[in-house]
């Protein structure tokens, strides 16, 4: 459901978050502050778009991508973790990104994220090139990693009380150097990929210790657990501190572990899959956006949230980059949520 390269995505050193970046992207004109804590009602937003008051805050990547399927070609459209999990989670609720870009990133891109209402207080502006990924039909061919590559995350004073964090693929040192600048969320969720799996293994556990729900695919799974059997992995994963394990099973849909109760959502049927880059990461957008606007984190809240991740996911795949989601309306989502639930509610025998 989402790209993830086979190189290292982060710096060379694999200490803690520190220094500030150079310069800092103006957040959007009249942005508040941070945002209360609590449950919250949804309210209507923008053109349609429903929106809570819950603060939700993510670390991720900010890139170009370059992307070729049997579709079509795009070259250097948005792209990176954090842009399409924050596009996502901005029809759900209020977002703000902790990233960094080079001096090259088109204004274009900021003026999009900043119509979703997505702060972008901590979004470093820093010398050099941003982050550029270019692959074909979600295998990578070229990663350039730039002014990612020594990015340190810091969390501006303004952020370090949000009500939901998630810690998108980086290394797993510097995500957990950016929960230890917050004050502690009520929830706190994580992806990863298998660089670090296989390269940073007691890191990514130790982080595993202080995260409530961790989203990552099927590969990334069996690897983690060293078993082919992701119901045995699921025990594994569930012991070593998460409450919660998702796992992207790509076209097969999602699995929810949660103790000993598993939840299943097929993935929605498409005739076009135009282009799967970064569906994980809008998977996890509409997750977190529904619990953030919600404030629920009940089981049925949590199964309700992997369903609008689906959507959210679902939606991603039908163009490229960010194009499906930009004239998006939550009538949209909430007409294919309907869709999802008819799809899989059956009568008792």
């Amino acid at each position: 459901m989402t790209r993830k390269t086979g190189k290292k995505p982060s710096g060379k050193d694999s200490g803690r978050a520190g220094a500030r970046g150079k310069g800092r992207v103006p957040a959007r004109p009249g942005r508040a502050g941070a945002m209360g804590k609590g449950a919250v009602s949804a309210a209507p937003g923008r053109e349609g778009v429903m929106v809570g008051t819950g603060n939700l805050l993510v670390l991720g990547s900010v890139a170009l991508d370059s992307v070729k399927t049997p579709f079509g070609e795009v070259s250097e459209v948005l792209g990176g973790s954090a842009s399409f999990f924050a596009t996502a989670a901005s029809y759900f609720t209020a977002v703000s990104v902790i990233a960094v870009v080079g001096e090259d990133f088109p204004e274009r891109h900021l003026d999009f994220l900043r119509q979703r209402d997505i702060d972008l207080t901590g979004l470093e502006r820093r010398q050099g090139k941003t982050f550029r990924w270019r692959g074909e039909y979600s295998k990578t061919l070229d990663t350039q990693l730039n002014v990612f590559e020594t990015f340190r995350p810091h969390v501006p004073a303004s952020h370090q009380s949000p009500d939901m964090l998630f810690l998108a693929n980086i290394d797993p040192d510097l995500q957990r150097g950016v929960l230890e600048q917050v004050k502690r969320p009520r929830l706190v969720a994580c992806d990863t990929m298998n660089f670090w799996i296989e390269g940073k293994r007691d890191a990514l556990f130790r982080l595993l210790t202080e995260v409530d729900v961790l989203v990552i695919n099927d590969g990334e799974a069996r690897a983690l657990g060293q078993n082919s059997n992701l119901v045995a992995v699921s025990r594994m994963i569930l012991g070593a501190g998460p409450k919660t394990l998702i796992i992207k099973r790509g076209e097969y849909g999602v699995l929810m572990f949660t103790g000993d109760r598993v939840f299943a959502v097929p993935a929605f049927p498409l005739e076009e899959v135009k282009d799967p880059t970064g569906a994980g990461d809008c998977f996890a957008g509409g997750f977190m956006g529904y619990l953030a606007r919600t404030g629920k984190l009940s089981e049925d809240a949590l199964r309700r949230a992997v369903v609008y991740g689906s959507v959210m996911a679902s939606f991603a795949v039908e163009a490229f980059s960010l194009d499906r989601l930009r004239g998006l309306e939550y009538k949209d989502i909430e007409a294919r949520f309907g869709a999802f639930k008819q799809m899989t509610v059956f009568e008792e025998f």
